[in-house]
């Protein structure tokens, strides 16, 4: 059987779908999706606001973290008036930030966090976000002037688990956020920036498969191997950490962010 790969959704009241017969939706965009197919896994919606997670985990061999709105800044101690948030759930927050704290308590999930998903990750570690980057930096390379997607530049660490996966360090990237992190988690590693010294991806040492990036491979993966690389070493390492579960004697054969 192919290895399953979770995916967590936008909040049922996150977007604004206009229908004559329902009011509120659990989706994720179709890009994520495919990424995950094509590298041969088996993906699955795991819709926000589930009381217990470890219900999800019991049948999943992967998880992404995708995108989405803002985080509510209460939740890191930031400014909760500034009138640039945007998409706020406070479900989704909840939701997401208890789980990832629980893939770091010493569970071998490969996990993939994907823009937001990198925010939520670093907060659930005890980091905070800068609320919205023109705060800091006069031009927003990270986002169109519509708040669209825009194309930009990262450098990975060569020496980071990402550089072995995608086996490149000098990426040309889909981006779309205004907010960024602030103060690193203590217990993670920066190992991706931008230009303009926004941090882009992050690791946790010590943990099996756990990466996290700023930008959105899934809109490229299908064009730029480097991209897919992500995906196709996400699935590769649930399908083994899949054969290890049904095997508790078989040993740990790949390794991760040191």
């Amino acid at each position: 059987m192919k290895p399953i790969i979770g995916l967590t959704t936008y909040g049922k009241d996150e977007r604004l779908f206009e229908t004559r017969y329902y009011d509120s939706f659990y989706y994720v965009p179709s890009p994520y999706v495919d990424a995950v197919r094509r590298a041969g896994g088996l993906p699955i919606l795991l819709p926000v606001g589930e009381p217990d997670w470890m219900d999800w985990l019991a049948i999943v061999d992967g998880i992404v973290v995708i995108g989405g709105g803002d985080i509510d800044p209460d939740r890191y101690g930031g400014d909760t008036s500034h009138d640039r948030l945007a998409g706020i759930d406070q479900e989704r927050d909840e939701s997401e930030l208890s789980l990832l704290r629980e893939l770091v308590k010493g569970n071998e999930y490969p996990t993939l966090c994907i823009c937001r998903g990198m925010q939520v990750l670093n907060v659930a570690l005890g980091g905070t976000l800068h609320e919205h980057i023109p705060d800091i930096h006069e031009d927003n390379i990270h986002q169109a002037g519509d708040g669209g997607w825009t194309i930009q530049g990262v450098t990975v660490d060569p020496d980071s688990f990402l550089a072995e996966v995608m086996k490149r360090t000098d990426l040309t990237t889909y981006s779309g956020h205004h907010q960024a992190i602030k103060e690193l988690a203590p217990s993670a590693k920066i190992v991706a920036i931008s230009p303009d010294d926004i941090i882009e991806a992050i690791e946790v040492p010590g943990h099996p498969w756990l990466v996290a990036v700023q930008w959105h491979p899934e809109m490229s993966a299908a064009e730029d191997p480097s991209q897919q690389r992500i995906f196709d070493q996400l699935v590769k390492t649930a399908a083994e950490y899949r054969k290890r579960r049904s095997n508790p004697t078989r040993k740990q054969t790949g390794h991760g962010p040191r």
